[in-house]
């Protein structure tokens, strides 16, 4: 069966920018990866995505492929799972020029001369007649991993079931220490566990994605929660427990306090190797009774004419 195009297959122009290629190809992989996607014909499209990528993601190799198409791969035995092969090549006493197979100038195979026939094709001016083939490192594997929010920020060990390129059919199991702090769109490196070449095999890529939290939220290395008090725990200030990444701890609102009103907990954000623990907000927020009793109403107003409280005294338009 006929290739499709890789541009085809990624779902881009021909025109397209590098990091349009990179957005499409992490789009599509997310949707037919084998351990997400449970179609029959999905590890064959997630590697038909990769193959694709490889090649367009590359500036030389686009290069050559959009301008001798699958042809150029074939012929060099596919991109393989490290991309086209190099070839070099070393000079002899006999045989012929190779130069006056292509010809010189810029009448030779398609209108090109050999040297820029071999510059697309990524190989080396040659000398006489035989060419010597270079090992490749087998190509980088990325793998699309969604973490509990908590999981991202104090670091976990999963599991990973990866097929193996050597023994089709048949899956490796690898633990896989994720560090603490690792954000949505970190790349965590496994050295030696991508795809495999002659020349040894290349690495393992985790991509993190992070689940969204009930109450916390993140901010570079800082985390915000917000905190609902009352009318009268805002005016008269009050203790107040509430939940850090490390437990719950008692916070202290001072009197007069108006919302949204930021209250820094130090040391109490993400911890990263290498940099210092972000801290936590506390952002405070007065909430009324959506439906107050007539008492409550009548006290509230009383409370306003005692204090002689006008919440719009300072306001910017007065």
């Amino acid at each position: 069966m006929a290739k499709r195009d890789y541009y085809d297959v990624l779902g881009v122009r021909r025109d397209a920018t590098a990091d349009q290629v990179k957005a499409a190809y992490r789009k599509l992989a997310r949707k037919v990866h084998p351990d997400v996607n449970k179609a029959a014909d999905a590890p064959a499209k997630f590697r038909e995505a990769t193959e694709a990528y490889e090649v367009l993601s590359d500036a030389q190799k686009r290069k050559t492929y959009d301008q001798f198409g699958h042809a150029a791969f074939e012929a060099q035995g596919g991109p393989g799972p490290g991309g086209a092969r190099t070839y070099t090549w070393t000079g002899t006493d006999g045989g012929f020029d190779f130069a006056d197979f292509f010809g010189g100038g810029r009448g030779g195979f398609m209108g090109m001369s050999l040297d820029e026939i071999l510059e697309a094709l990524g190989g080396a001016r040659p000398g006489r007649a035989r060419r010597r083939e270079s090992a490749q490192r087998g190509g980088d594997v990325e793998y699309h991993l969604t973490l509990d929010f908590l999981d991202a920020v104090r670091g976990t060990t999963t599991a990973l079931r990866l097929q193996r390129e050597d023994q089709p059919g048949r899956s490796e199991t690898l633990h896989v220490k994720i560090p603490p702090g690792v954000k949505d769109g970190s790349r965590v490196r496994i050295r030696g566990k991508g795809g495999i070449g002659p020349g040894g095999s290349g690495d393992l890529y985790i991509v993190t994605h992070i689940r969204e939290h009930p109450y916390f939220r993140r901010e570079g290395d800082d985390i915000y929660v917000d905190l609902p008090v009352s009318p009268s725990e805002a005016a008269a200030g009050a203790k107040i427990d509430v939940p850090t990444l490390d437990g719950m701890t008692t916070l202290s609102v001072p009197p007069g306090t108006s919302g949204p009103t930021r209250l820094r907990l130090r040391g109490k954000g993400v911890a990263r190797a290498g940099a210092p623990r972000g801290d936590q907000y506390v952002v405070v927020r007065v909430v009324v009774p959506k439906k107050a009793s007539t008492r409550g109403l009548e006290l509230l107003r009383e409370f306003d004419q005692a204090e002689h409280f006008n919440p719009r005294e300072n306001a910017p338009w007065k």
